[in-house]
């Protein structure tokens, strides 16, 4: 049974906007595609987005603590070599 969703789902924009060198968005992590189209998804289309974003932030996270350990000066996912990583979901 499908659960009702009594709001809709606001845009996890963080008004950076700006591409990285792969195309995902420095500030919330979505694909041009994801933001362009997100006003005409479903809410379960927008919660499998944010479920790809926490994905993408997480393989950042890894990749960033991977790099400290490494202490190497090798590039980071996305483009973000020096950005600060903000927790789009945490409250």
């Amino acid at each position: 049974m499908e659960q009702i969703e009594l709001f809709t789902i606001e845009s996890p924009c963080r008004g950076v906007c700006e591409n990285s060198k792969t195309g995902f968005c420095k500030g919330c992590l979505r694909s041009r595609e994801e933001r362009f189209h997100w006003f005409s998804l479903t809410n379960e289309a927008r919660h499998h987005v944010l479920d790809l974003c926490k994905q993408r932030r997480a393989r950042l996270i890894k990749a960033r603590q991977d790099r400290l350990e490494a202490d190497t000066a090798k590039a980071l996912p996305y483009g973000m070599e020096d950005d600060p990583i903000v927790d789009l979901f945490d409250s």
